[in-house]
């Protein structure tokens, strides 16, 4: 790998041990990958903090978070002065919602320890944003702009919708990235991989966020881990239908890079989208595609009678809450059902601000912040039936905490959590 004389100071030990060991980590990181050199960046979205009774326990054994971070971010046996970020890095979900811990069955010593990690995060310059979709809450980088993020739905949100360029990283990369302000220049940070291979044709209403939902499920199935090219939408999508559709796509299949023609920003005609590209193959989106998406997703569910309802993977936007609100509102969460909903922390702010909150709660419910079941692998005690409106939690979820689930809309979810029944169906 070429190195600039400033990157060849890095690995030298110029910035001190963590740094030389983050540098060191990204050259063998990129010479894995292939990659000729690296490029800056200035964005990253990293795990860090550490909110298990393991971690904890490491923590304790290996002197701090300053240990952990050594063993799990760089790599390396011996543990070192971890300094403050190069970067501008924003914190992913965690294992709990801190505020709600008890309602996650998760203990005082952990919560605890998870406060001292929080603390030792901010120190380090990093923002304590605690979210998979760190773009709703000020982490908007901008179009071409080279990122090192985690979390497979953010990731393809950044890429697709902002146009901003970075692979699917891991602990140690963005926690080397975040040292160093450097990335392995490979994948998605170069032109010509970003360019559409597959075209997709859409040839029936794609309208709802459940219907987006359904439509990135199928295509990441087909594609897996290619660049589709979707043509044929009706109306355009908001927020938390692209949300939905991208964090679809990246679970069924491993799509990092979509477009939509006329609506993302690197896809103004489809000439744009495929560049030199000649489609490896034309797909077609019909109504027989989008029953066959429906029961796949659905085909978990036995039992009509919901223990739980989950909102928000990935985090719910304010629209989305909302709509829950008004949905919810003079109605009650079932005494047999329990209704948690996830979103940022700013975003609750604004909900708590709004009167969101109190109709939530007053209906029985709960907004959480910072973690979702799949990451806490948390749910109300006694859950065998879950009803969702993620596809992506419909593909996770129920191999993850053994559990049934019914997907649909998100007034299918609300109106099972009043209910305690299952009663919705493809439209």
């Amino acid at each position: 790998m070429h190195l600039t004389s400033d990157e060849s100071a890095m690995l030298d030990g110029r910035d001190g041990p963590a740094v030389q060991r983050a540098m060191d980590l990204l050259m063998r990181y990129g010479r894995a990958l292939g990659a000729e050199r690296l490029v800056q960046t200035n964005n990253v979205v990293a795990s860090i903090s550490a909110t298990t009774p393991f971690m904890r326990d490491y923590a304790m054994r290996r002197g701090g978070m300053d240990g952990v971070f050594s063993e799990f971010s760089l790599d390396s046996d011996d543990t070192v002065e971890i300094p403050r970020v190069k970067t501008f890095t924003t914190h992913v979900q965690l294992g709990f919602d801190p505020h709600n811990a008890a309602l996650m069955g998760v203990d005082e010593q952990t919560v605890q320890f998870y406060r001292k990690g929080e603390a030792y995060i901010t120190g380090l310059g990093v923002q304590a944003a605690n979210t998979c979709t760190p773009y709703q809450v000020g982490n908007i980088p901008t179009r071409g702009e080279h990122c090192a993020w985690m979390e497979s739905s953010a990731v393809i949100y950044c890429n697709a919708v902002i146009g901003a360029r970075t692979n699917t990283e891991g602990r140690e990369s963005v926690g080397a990235a975040m040292l160093t302000g450097r990335i392995p220049y490979w994948g998605y940070h170069v032109d010509e991989n970003r360019l559409g291979t597959h075209a997709v044709r859409v040839e029936t209403t794609v309208e709802s966020t459940a219907d987006w939902g359904m439509l990135g499920y199928w295509i990441g199935d087909m594609v897996q881990d290619k660049v589709p090219v979707v043509e044929g939408l009706g109306p355009l999508p908001n927020l938390a239908r692209l949300k939905h559709f991208g964090a679809a796509a990246s679970s069924s299949g491993g799509v990092e890079m979509y477009h939509l023609v006329g609506v993302t920003p690197e896809a103004n005609t489809r000439e744009q989208a495929f560049g030199r590209n000649t489609p490896a193959q034309t797909l077609r989106y019909g109504e027989a595609e989008r029953r066959q998406t429906w029961e796949k997703l659905n085909a978990t569910g036995r039992s009509t009678a919901v223990d739980y309802v989950m909102l928000g993977c990935p985090h719910y936007t304010i629209e989305q809450i909302w709509e829950a609100a008004r949905l919810l509102e003079g109605r009650r969460v079932s005494e047999n059902t329990a209704l948690w909903i996830f979103t940022p922390r700013a975003i609750k702010s604004l909900a708590d601000r709004n009167g969101y909150t109190r109709i939530i709660e007053a209906a029985g419910g709960h907004l959480l912040t910072d973690s979702c079941s799949a990451m806490s692998r948390a749910a109300p005690k006694g859950t065998r039936v879950v009803a969702l409106d993620s596809a992506k939690q419909a593909h996770y979820l129920p191999a993850i905490l053994g559990v049934e689930a019914w997907f649909g809309s998100t007034a299918d979810c609300i109106d099972a959590a009043c209910t305690g029944q299952w009663r919705g169906g493809p439209r």
